[in-house]
């Protein structure tokens, strides 16, 4: 986004081009109903297993005294995770001023907003009694990093959700001349949250120190999410938790499966909605080379992670590694390390494995990879308890999702693709006024 716009002409044809192009794709269709229907179903019969779950209780879960953090809450962290690509991409990119960014920030915040909308829902999904969620701001103690952690990830929403909706009202200003027979309600809401935009210079400089402002309060929100959310965590002295760097280490995995989100998505849409003028080969090259850089990190911080208990090896220290390493828990940690990890990072030094298939097949390998992590980072964990395991059933020792609890996990995820399948059709995934003035810059 420039600093200032002297002048902008809606009815520019290299503008109108750009809006025939992206808005091409925008409205609901038979494909999109047949699609949200495939879904819905789904997403039916996951509910019916939340309402088996709210009704019987938490014992329909392989949750229990030892194991009571399981699925839900590695499927917490993954969400949080995916999130932060908003961040990365609208500010960090942003910030420093790397233009090409522009025709995926869109993008990456849909993906911002429909995780970090669901994250939030998820720990509802953990609750055995979600009514007594109030009871976190009625009586919530600032001492409790549980109460942080629900501040500063509505707080990451709310923000998420301005610099998807600011950057869009000169695109509805537009596009409301411009959509084919859209209904009347659709014609309505461009209209409204357009705000009587007329393209005017001052507009543009508001626009721009607003979102501004936003992008640098996203930056310190979105560290703050992942540092509070490792601090639940980090603040007991259990084996695989007790760290001081389990702050950038979650940090650092979070830009990896968000970049990996973020290709899959631009792969889909390239396609599906016929922009390959706008997501470009180049496109796909530099977020190759950024999922690198930050699965370099990632890298170094799993190393440290594993390297300093294994150096001092305490007894209950040797007992978590040798699970994670050879025991019951080796192939989960070793596909994620491996096929999630360390190949992917070789692969993507090659230029021709960062072209929009290459590249969407390792980053589909990155996701997967970053969601096994998360889970052998909570269960192997609350597995090996100090406490003594005796005269106990086996099933309190050894953790096994049940069928009810996939399924729940499972309309986490499909709640967050719908959410970004209707924005994604309600409003253009490519920024028109931006791409413009960039092509504008690049021609001069």
């Amino acid at each position: 986004m420039s600093k200032h716009i002297h002048s902008f002409n809606p009815n520019d044809p290299k503008v109108a081009k750009i809006a025939d192009d992206v808005l091409r794709p925008v409205g609901f269709n038979s494909r999109f109903h047949a699609w949200m229907g495939f879904l819905s179903i789904i997403l039916v019969a996951c509910l019916y297993a939340y309402y088996i779950q709210l009704k019987e209780g938490l014992i329909v879960t392989g949750l229990r005294d030892y194991v009571s953090w399981g699925m839900y809450i590695a499927n917490f962290v993954f969400f949080v995770a995916t999130s932060l690509v908003g961040m990365l991409v609208t500010a960090v990119l942003g910030l420093i001023g790397y233009e090409w960014q522009k025709p995926i920030a869109r993008i990456a915040e849909l993906i911002a907003v429909a995780f970090a909308a669901i994250a939030g829902l998820v720990i509802v999904m953990d609750m055995g009694r979600p009514e007594r969620l109030a009871n976190v701001f009625i009586h919530g103690r600032v001492q409790s990093p549980i109460l942080w952690d629900v501040t500063v990830v509505t707080t990451y929403l709310v923000i998420s959700l301005l610099l998807y909706l600011l950057p869009l009202i000169p695109d509805l200003a537009i596009s409301k001349g411009r959509l084919k027979n859209p209904p009347q309600w659709m014609y309505k809401l461009y209209d409204v949250f357009s705000f009587n935009w007329t393209h005017h210079p001052e507009q543009f400089n508001i626009l721009f120190k607003a979102v501004r402002i936003l992008m640098i309060l996203v930056i310190p929100t979105a560290f703050a999410i992942h540092t509070v959310t490792s601090w639940l965590f980090a603040v007991t002295p259990r084996s695989g938790w007790d760290s001081t760097i389990l702050g950038p280490y979650f940090l650092s995995g979070a830009f990896v499966a968000g970049s990996a989100a973020l290709i899959i998505a631009m792969f889909f849409f390239r396609n599906s909605y016929k922009l390959k003028d706008y997501i470009r080969l180049s496109h796909f090259d530099k977020m190759g080379k950024l999922l690198n850089l930050t699965a370099l990190v990632y890298f170094y911080f799993n190393i440290n992670e594993y390297l300093v208990p294994a150096y001092k090896m305490k007894t209950a220290d040797a007992i978590h590694l040798n699970e994670l390493f050879t025991g019951h828990y080796a192939a989960l940690f070793w596909t994620a390390q491996i096929l999630g990890l360390i190949i992917p990072m070789i692969l993507l030094l090659l230029p021709k494995m960062r072209k929009p298939l290459p590249i969407t097949i390792i980053a589909v390998f990155v996701l997967l990879g970053s969601w096994f992590k998360r889970y052998v980072i909570v269960i192997p964990t609350m597995a090996h308890p100090y406490l003594p395991q005796q005269e106990v059933p086996v099933e309190w020792i050894v953790y096994k999702p049940t069928l009810i609890e996939s399924a729940v996990t499972l309309g986490a995820l499909v709640l967050a693709v719908m959410i970004i399948s209707v924005l994604a059709k309600l409003f253009p995934v490519i920024p028109i006024w931006e791409v413009a003035e960039q092509k504008e810059e690049e021609s001069k």
